[in-house]
């Protein structure tokens, strides 16, 4: 496959994997009867026993992480409910029995890629002619399971770019007990997903507008007690309680760095990863600012497109986007409102790209065909490569394009500014095709992007080399579209 005839420089920094970052788990042993086995071994430990035990475990581990007991004792109140009935352990034996449902997890020891980069929030610091950097990674580890991290560097004045290496402790953050969900935005999903039922419908009537998870566990309760367990009202209790799961807000201390930060699967819906962010900087019409990221939950067997929104890189808001066109994966979010909507790009049909409008974020009911795969490189199927980039000709859409023997390259659209879903220019070879030094790894054959930077009259690609480590691609803006805007147009 060929690439444009532009200079592509590839640089010589590399962010790769280290599976020496570990951040802590609760062991699910998922058999009652496997934990209550577990339970009472701990607690015929002797007082001695149960001492040195407690003691051997925090001096191989203590260095290892913050807060270590803290994690214990978090973890041991997941299994008082199989305690035997009576009994009450003393704080040693608390501690000893969350030692036993807890474990380590290299949260990169298989990958770091799929990134996506914005300008750091905080520019405080910065080299003179330098900007502050922050990037989104997916991180893979053990079970192929995903999480989200970040890493912070500068690009500096002479074009080239440094990352700070992150901390020795990852912080995975702690979900906020009593999030409000909102019950119209939960049931109109459990719709679209199919998943209502009368059931259902009885758990939500019982629900005020706004409701925590714990109201929602006693409503769930009582209707359980009422239909005797039947089968009918668990499955109804489980769609409803899996989908709130999905709604949540993680919180980290202002202590931590975005670097060391970790947003590790917290629902079920998301249990087996969370996909490619596409980060974004959204400036409203009041000038305020949003940092949004979508990505892709997946349990498993299904996909469900996500949405997180933090202004202060400390709380993350983690929601279910809903409406008719919020499915599949790949939805990537415009900077800004035009005309007064939101703009997302998409690809719900798995292999073409859609624009869709909005009056909310968090609700996409109308997509209109943006792109079709048209040309060799992209026959397969085309995706966006992050959110669309502003630059004074149009919207530049990074794009991804599947080919014959299912190689990924990455290309580029341009849209009209204020009629986006007027494609003015295209690239009708890709503009980074895999090298063979880039070609060998996880999954071969792929070069793949979550979002570009546009700085110093130059468009900066951060991008994945077959899904196992991350280089930086800069290519200069004006060559690129005065390229584009030549080529012939076809939707």
């Amino acid at each position: 496959m060929r690439a444009v005839q532009i200079q592509v420089d590839r640089g010589s920094s590399f962010l790769r994997s280290n599976h020496e970052r570990v951040i802590t788990r609760y062991l699910d042993l998922e058999c009652s009867k496997r934990i209550r086995g577990v339970i009472d071994r701990v607690l015929a430990f002797s007082e001695e026993e149960t001492q040195d035990m407690l003691a051997r475990v925090m001096t191989h581990f203590s260095r290892r992480h913050l807060g270590l007991k803290s994690v214990f004792l978090r973890n041991y109140e997941l299994i008082v409910p199989h305690l035997p009935p009576g009994i009450v352990p003393s704080g040693q034996q608390k501690l000893l029995l969350g030692t036993h449902f807890t474990m380590e997890y290299s949260i990169e020891s298989a990958a770091l890629f799929n990134p996506s980069i914005i300008l750091h929030p905080d520019q405080t610091g910065t080299p003179a002619g330098g900007k502050r950097l922050l990037m989104s990674l997916r991180a893979t580890g053990e079970g192929h399971i995903s999480s989200i991290v970040f890493r912070q560097g500068v690009l500096f004045a002479d074009g080239s770019i440094s990352f700070e290496e992150p901390g020795q402790y990852p912080c995975t953050g702690t979900v906020t007990p009593d999030y409000p969900h909102d019950k119209t935005m939960i049931w109109r999903k459990l719709t679209e997903m199919g998943c209502t039922n009368h059931g259902v419908d009885r758990i939500m009537d019982r629900l005020g507008d706004r409701f925590t998870f714990e109201e929602l566990d006693r409503v769930i309760d009582e209707h359980l007690e009422l239909t005797q367990q039947s089968e009918a009202m668990s499955e109804a209790a489980g769609h409803v309680r899996h989908l709130a799961q999905a709604n949540y807000e993680i919180c980290f201390p202002d202590s931590i760095d975005a670097g060391d930060m970790v947003i590790y699967p917290m629902a079920d819906r998301e249990i087996q990863g969370m996909e490619d962010v596409r980060l974004v900087r959204f400036v409203d019409d009041d000038g305020s600012v949003t940092f949004f990221g979508t990505y892709t939950a997946y349990d498993g067997s299904n996909v469900l497109p996500q949405i997180f929104e933090t202004t202060d890189l400390r709380r993350f808001r983690v929601m279910t986007l809903s409406g008719r066109c919020a499915r599949n994966k790949g939805m990537a979010m415009f900077p800004r409102k035009i005309d007064g909507q939101y703009m997302m790009v998409s690809r719900h049909d798995g292999e073409s790209l859609y624009l869709m409008r909005s009056d909310n974020p968090h609700i996409w009911n109308n997509a209109e065909l943006l792109q079709r795969p048209v040309s060799p490189w992209e026959s397969v199927q085309i995706g966006n490569c992050g959110s669309p980039l502003e630059t004074d000709r149009g919207w530049l859409l990074l794009t991804h394009g599947v080919g014959p023997m299912r190689q990924y390259c990455i290309g580029a659209l341009l849209l009209d500014l204020n009629d986006p879903l007027k494609v003015i220019g295209r690239t009708q070879e890709p503009i980074l095709v895999p090298t063979e030094k880039e070609r060998e790894g996880y999954v071969p054959n792929v070069v793949y992007t979550c979002g570009g930077l546009i700085q110093d009259g130059k468009l900066i690609m951060p991008y994945a080399m077959s899904d196992v480590v991350t280089g930086f691609a800069t290519v200069d803006l004006q060559e690129l579209l005065d390229y584009m805007q030549v080529q012939p147009v076809t939707v």
